[in-house]
């Protein structure tokens, strides 16, 4: 296949894009841009690698949403987080981590489905509610974490890991899928 034919079909399959596709791409690039920013912005010295290597990253997360690309991404920002910045939690740290929840649930859909496919509602309602039940529980498991780590509450660590593995039970109750079910 030559040059001008794969030109020619990438961009009829561009036209063909479908409004669910726009805003599932469109939802990884506003948050992996978050993401990559907001810890630039933060008093602590960032490395220059998290910025560049994460740049070449989220444009590979838009462009090939089913790719290793996302999870390289959260990996490249978390890694830079850890390696860097302070041990506190902070509002920085809580933003952040939503916008790479929604790098992470925009990219699970995005990858389900061609780019020139067309999406029922079902299937956007199908994803709304664990979205939602994700991006709400995110702040929230933050402050529960922020207040038992503030308490000097023994085995804190604990209770933050069984309130993320509630949150994630909820989350995978809320979608209606159960354990044989590849979420197709």
């Amino acid at each position: 296949m030559s040059s001008a034919v794969k030109i020619s079909q990438w961009l009829a399959q561009l036209r063909a894009t479908d409004l669910a596709t726009w805003l599932a791409r469109s939802a990884i690039a506003l948050a992996g841009i978050v993401a990559l920013v907001l810890p630039g912005l933060q008093s602590w010295d960032q490395m220059d690698a998290v910025s560049v290597v994460g740049s070449v990253l989220l444009v590979a997360c838009v462009v090939l949403p089913d790719s290793l690309a996302a999870l390289m991404f959260l990996l490249v920002i978390c890694l830079g987080w850890l390696l860097r910045a302070p041990n506190e939690l902070s509002w920085a740290l809580v933003v952040t981590g939503i916008a790479l929840l929604t790098v992470h649930l925009a990219s699970a859909f995005a990858g389900q489905i061609p780019s020139y496919a067309r999406v029922d509602r079902r299937a956007l309602r199908k994803w709304l509610l664990p979205a939602s039940i994700a991006l709400l529980l995110g702040p929230v498991v933050a402050v529960t974490a922020g207040l038992i780590r503030g308490a000097g509450v023994p085995g804190s660590l604990v209770v933050t890991v069984l309130a993320l593995g509630t949150a994630t039970a909820a989350i995978w109750y809320a979608s209606g899928q159960s354990v044989g079910e590849s979420g197709n």
